[in-house]
């Protein structure tokens, strides 16, 4: 993932590669291909907007609840590259859209799309906009116009290969600051108008710096740092036991009374906690 400015500051760019991230998320959740196409695309904006995030604990969530076969999605992410996220029905599976590709629109259809800032206040900032398209790059810019008013631009592409693993993952942001004219704007407009698609230019073995450049270089473009990306999950056995205690001692009695091990499913990763009868008993002296 790299960071970049143009036109003196009155541009500022993201782009990154994702596959790796994406292929992750894919084989924990064992993803249908739909469904790993629109994970993976709110998975790699995520990653950009948390990585505008100031403090190390910052995070940034980007949930769509909708009426599609999907049921809904999310990915969460920080500023350090780190991102997770699942889909409520990952077995999804739709038909080829008009055009040939996978229905990721037809997946989500209507719905609402929250941006969810938690910086360490009492209550986390969110933002909320209905979705315009399902596509999910083009709901990520109409959030920006409409909540944040920065004119954006959003590619975000995943290809798949036949045998369902990840081929190619990735996307771009790109924004005009305040002060930016109308010439400038219908400039930019005009140069990504001739782009090919995200999932060409990655296929084709660009990099995120290549495809910064292809846009950017005629209006000076600037490369300003770089960060690595990677699927991560903060969940431990420790944070699984506050959820249980925080479920109520009704919930653990009816666990301890059935007399058997308790196994938890982390939502994010798919990783498996079980509790024995005895560790439950303990649980239950902690929770009200």
């Amino acid at each position: 993932m790299i960071r970049a400015t143009a036109e003196d500051g009155m541009i500022r760019a993201f782009a990154a590669t994702t596959r790796g991230a994406v292929e992750e998320a894919r084989s924990r959740h064992d993803l249908s291909p739909v469904a790993c196409a629109a994970l993976g695309r709110l998975m790699t904006a995520t990653l950009m907007m948390g990585w505008d995030m100031k403090n190390e604990d910052d995070l940034i969530t980007c949930q769509i609840q909708c009426d599609g076969p999907i049921k809904g999605l999310l990915a969460t992410a920080d500023n350090k590259g780190r991102v997770k996220g699942y889909v409520n029905n990952p077995g999804v599976m739709l038909p080829p859209n008009a055009k040939g590709k996978l229905d990721v629109g037809g997946a989500l259809d209507l719905g609402v799309l929250s941006v969810i800032r938690d910086v360490g206040l009492k209550e986390p900032y969110v933002g909320q906009t209905i979705l315009v398209s399902g596509e999910i790059a083009e709901d990520i810019a109409y959030y920006y116009a409409t909540s944040e008013q920065v004119p954006s631009s959003v590619a975000l592409g995943v290809l798949m290969n036949h045998e369902n693993t990840v081929r190619q993952a990735g996307g771009f942001i790109i924004q005009l600051m305040p002060g930016a004219g109308d010439e400038l704007a219908e400039k930019l407009e005009e140069k990504i108008r001739t782009l090919e698609s995200m999932t060409t230019m990655l296929d084709k073995g660009m990099t995120p710096e290549d495809i910064l450049r292809l846009i950017l270089d005629d209006f000076g473009l600037e490369i300003n740092d770089s960060q690595p990306v990677k699927f991560y999950c903060s969940c431990d056995k420790a944070r699984v036991e506050k959820v249980l205690i925080s479920a109520g001692r009704q919930n653990l009695e009816e666990m301890i009374a059935e007399d058997h091990p308790a196994e938890l499913v982390c939502h994010f990763c798919g990783k498996k906690y079980e509790f024995t009868v005895d560790e439950m008993k303990v649980l239950l002296d902690k929770a009200k």
